[in-house]
Parts: C-alpha cells; sequence; structure tokens
C-alpha cells in the first residue's frame, strides 16, 4: 500500500452488499439528540459553532447512530472541534477515546512527531476546554491501541483524514486497527472530500485532499466491512472540487488568501461524502 493510488480494477472485486442501496438508515433515539442539542449548545462551542452551517454535527453525528452510553473512537483529533462535542455528550454514560495518527513508516516525521506531541497534551487541553475531567478522556497514538480495546468499540468516527491515511500509504493498517477494536456489529463513520466520479485518478489519491466516493466504498469493503448506507448531510453541490491547489482552496483554509477570497468563503466548505459502515464478522 506504499504511496497507495487508487486502482480501477478494485471497483470490479465483488463485495459482499457493495451498494447497499437497500440498507436501513440507523436513527438517533429522541433521547439521545436532546442531550445532543445541549451538548451544541454549549459555551464552550462558542467559536466552534460558527462551523456547524458546513460540518452539520448533528445531522452528522445521528446519522452515524452515536448514543450517550456508546464507547467512541474519534481519529486524528487534530485542534478537537468535534472532541468538544463527543467527550461532553458521552461523558456521563460513555467513554471517548481520542486515536492520533500512527508513528510508522510512509507517514510524514512532522505529523508521527505532533502526533506523539498531541497524545500526551489532548487530555488536558480538550478537559480545559470543556470543564470535564481529563482522567475521563483517554488518548493513544494510532496503531499502538491497547489490547484491552479489542472488540469494546462502539463507533470509530474518521472526520476528513481519509486522504492523508491513502496518501500516506497506511489506510490498510489503520482499518485493521479500527476493526480490531470494534465490537461485533461496531461501525466506522467516514466524512471525507469527495472528488467528482469522473476525477482522474492522480487527483483523487489523496494529495488534493479529495477522494472518489465508490473508491472509499471499495477499497473500505476489502478491509473487512460492509456499506450500511450514506448521508448528504455534508455536501456541497457548489464545490466543483477540481482546484488546483486541492481542497485548501476553500474555507477554512483558504490557501490563496486574499486572492479570489469572496468567491471561495461564497463558496463555503468542501464537498464531501459521510459513510457508515459495519464490522463484517
Amino acid at each position: 500500500m506504499k504511496n497507495w493510488i487508487i486502482a480501477a480494477a478494485l471497483a470490479a472485486i465483488p463485495l459482499a452488499g457493495a451498494q447497499a442501496q437497500d440498507a436501513v438508515t440507523p436513527t438517533m433515539s429522541a433521547e439521545a439528540r436532546d442531550q445532543l442539542d445541549q451538548v451544541l449548545r454549549g459555551e464552550w462551542r462558542s467559536k466552534d459553532s460558527a462551523r456547524d452551517v458546513y460540518r452539520h454535527p448533528a445531522e452528522t453525528l445521528a446519522f452515524f447512530d452515536v448514543e450517550p452510553d456508546m464507547t467512541v473512537v474519534e481519529y486524528a483529533p487534530g485542534g478537537g472541534w468535534y472532541s468538544d462535542i463527543l467527550a461532553p455528550y458521552l461523558a456521563e454514560k460513555g467513554r471517548f477515546i481520542a486515536v492520533q495518527l500512527p508513528d510508522a513508516d510512509g507517514v510524514p516525521e512532522g505529523y508521527r512527531k505532533n502526533a506523539a506531541a498531541g497524545a500526551a497534551a489532548f487530555p488536558g487541553k480538550l478537559a480545559e476546554r470543556t470543564g470535564l475531567s481529563a482522567q475521563g478522556i483517554p488518548s493513544y497514538v494510532g496503531g499502538d491501541l491497547p489490547e484491552s480495546l479489542d472488540d469494546t468499540v462502539d463507533r470509530v468516527l474518521v472526520i476528513r483524514m481519509m486522504h492523508n491515511l491513502m496518501r500516506w500509504g497506511v489506510a490498510d493498517r489503520e482499518l485493521a486497527e479500527w476493526r480490531r477494536v470494534l465490537k461485533p456489529g461496531g461501525m466506522l463513520g467516514i466524512v471525507q472530500h469527495r472528488a467528482k466520479p469522473d476525477a482522474s485518478a492522480d487527483y483523487a489519491n489523496g494529495t488534493k485532499g479529495y477522494l472518489r466516493e465508490q473508491d472509499v466504498i471499495d477499497f473500505v469493503q476489502s478491509q473487512g466491512f460492509e456499506l450500511v448506507g450514506k448521508s448528504e448531510a455534508n455536501a456541497n453541490p457548489a464545490d466543483s472540487a477540481d482546484w488546483e491547489n486541492g481542497v485548501w482552496t476553500l474555507p477554512p483554509s483558504l490557501a490563496l488568501k486574499d486572492q479570489d477570497r469572496a468567491k471561495y468563503e461564497g463558496i463555503g466548505e468542501s464537498d464531501r461524502m459521510t459513510l457508515l459502515f459495519r464490522k463484517r464478522p
């Protein structure tokens, strides 16, 4: 999988439930949705909530059927935008676990160092923002998850990170880790910048931030998962997904700075696929 480029032949592999058009879309309980709505109104989110219009956390977590008594892994949480929602939401009855990028060949050294430092500092920073106890927020370096987590996790959430795992050649390794810790019937939720179906393999290999939806589905299913369903909660048809500077042309990165800034701010954040998979036996 080094320097992994999505192969067109992958789509031809017969996979159980490959399209899953008839799959029943999971629905969050009304009680859980009320609790989530309270968290989304939390004062610690005063700055983050401005991006809800692009990231749709209520709709996304409802589609992923994340209940407050679950054990949930958030992979590569970065600055903790989703963590500030998940940790308080799960604090009373569930368990929130942050998993950083792996210390593995293929991952650039700078990212690996940041992941190690992030794993150490993450619980304290999250506790400071949310008012939770840092002791209740475990953080691990990906690829080194303890065996005690095997078959215990209800959900693994991977938000806007699959493109990096693909281009670094570690996606198969990490999917094996997620599958190991998920309990039987546990599910994997993915949000990812979406390339057009006819985008070239060179453009949609992760280096521009975009991946083709069917490529992601085929690849994840080849690693021991089945597609449960899709959601358009994070779709943005205004994104042409063909930017020379990749997804970072759009907000929040705005790679071109003030050049055509109003245009890109008018488009908003990227068009994103939202996919839910179940661990196969």
